[in-house]
């Protein structure tokens, strides 16, 4: 049952780098054709700046969230739950 959670765990944190590696690409190659667009029609304006920078937000939250894994991933959860669950047995025992 154990090793079965581990290869859960370890497949969703892969699902969620693929995710994460696809978004960077993606947000990479729009954007370099948006600068692209913007050097051909209009050098006096750099437009292109804003949807870089507001996606680039998305792709920085993004990746935090994708490698953040050791400090509020599912391990962090796993601790997490059995130390509610611990606090609520303490207490359960205390009333009795």
């Amino acid at each position: 049952m154990e090793n079965e959670d581990k290869y859960l765990r370890a497949k969703k944190r892969v699902e969620n780098l693929k995710a994460f590696y696809i978004h960077l690409t993606v947000y990479f190659l729009v954007n370099a054709m948006l600068f692209v667009m913007n050097l051909i029609t209009d050098t006096s304006y750099w437009w292109f700046l804003y949807p870089l920078g507001g996606w680039g937000i998305g792709v920085l939250v993004h990746g935090i969230t994708t490698f953040a894994d050791g400090n509020f991933g599912s391990e962090w959860e796993e601790r997490k739950i059995k130390e509610f669950m611990e606090k609520d047995k303490k207490e359960m025992s205390d009333k009795i």
